[in-house]
């Protein structure tokens, strides 16, 4: 396809990332179905709520550019989605290693998407297409929202148990004792146990 102007090179791109949220709409709920931490697998859904929203997005974006959707086929998204399967396959006995890695392919998406639609996000504010950045800049920041909380989730406990072998028990609430855990300071005894 010849290129001769950054407007074309934008609806080019616009259908490449069209493709890509598409893609992942599909994807999504297996990675949701294959996590074990909760809040990984509530996260991915509530991403795939967000990249339905990001297709209809960018579906206003086609109408303001004065195009129709169309897809072209995203084949760094169709890789990284091929990444995402084989850690969704992992062969492992510890569901927090496969927790780690679903993160970690997730946070490969993300990041794609961050530098897409800040590429498509620049090329339109110099394009002067105001409604088109307005559309793109809320999608961007919720791209980067989803991966600040993949992050969270594998610093508060994903990674941490994935590298000791342990997961941490539930505390049980009790009516007559807290349920905070004591501080650092004092001696307390390991709410961890070893598999």
């Amino acid at each position: 396809m010849k290129v001769n102007n950054l407007n074309e090179l934008f609806v080019h791109e616009l259908k490449d990332l069209y493709d890509a949220e598409q893609q992942l709409v599909d994807a999504l709920p297996k990675l949701a179905e294959a996590a074990t931490n909760p809040d990984l697998s509530e996260a991915l859904r509530n991403h795939l709520v967000q990249t339905r929203e990001h297709v209809t997005r960018l579906e206003e974006v086609f109408r303001i550019s004065g195009e129709e959707p169309d897809r072209v086929t995203c084949k760094a998204m169709k890789g990284l989605i091929d990444e995402g399967d084989r850690s969704r396959k992992l062969d492992t006995d510890d569901p927090s290693v496969l927790d780690a890695a679903l993160i970690s392919a997730a946070q490969r998406v993300e990041h794609y998407e961050i530098a897409a639609y800040g590429t498509l996000k620049v090329w339109a504010t110099t394009a002067g297409n105001e409604d088109a950045v307005s559309l793109l800049e809320r999608t961007l920041e919720e791209e980067k929202l989803a991966d600040e909380k993949l992050t969270e989730i594998a610093e508060t406990g994903v990674n941490a148990e994935a590298e000791s072998g342990e997961i941490e028990e539930p505390v049980t609430p009790s009516p007559r004792r807290s349920t905070t855990r004591p501080r650092a300071s004092k001696p307390a005894r390991s709410s961890r146990t070893r598999r």
